[in-house]
């Protein structure tokens, strides 16, 4: 299974994103799917998971209102609709892939991760 982001870039506070993450080899419908970041100097961070077919999702505090996950199971792509992004977002992004997964923060739920796509959120 390879799962590939794309959609990350420069924006200013305020403004919105969309990242996707198209996955290959596995049909998506099989798997939980979850955004964590990165960013320098800080710890990382589960922003986003979704169960593999109830369609239960998972945000942290810091998201939760601005950052909304889905699974497109036609396109075979999950996608992170991030709203009111503020520069405390900017991180690298990454998307992952669990097997029959509950859609939880824990590393160890997703066998499959992405490259990551930068996020960079200006003031």
């Amino acid at each position: 299974v390879h799962l590939a982001e794309s959609g990350g870039g420069l924006v200013q506070a305020g403004d919105s994103l969309t990242l996707s993450c198209a996955v290959s080899g596995g049909t998506i419908g099989a798997f939980a799917m979850a955004w964590l970041r990165r960013a320098p100097g800080k710890e990382e961070e589960f922003v986003a998971a979704i169960h593999w077919t109830l369609g239960h999702t998972y945000y942290p505090n810091s998201v939760r209102g601005r950052f909304t996950i889905a699974k497109d199971n036609d396109k075979n792509m999950a996608t992170l609709q991030m709203n009111n992004l503020q520069p405390e977002d900017t991180a690298v992004y990454y998307c992952a892939a669990g097997l029959g997964g509950l859609g939880v923060p824990d590393k160890e739920k997703y066998e499959h991760w992405g490259q990551g796509t930068q996020v960079t959120v200006s003031s």
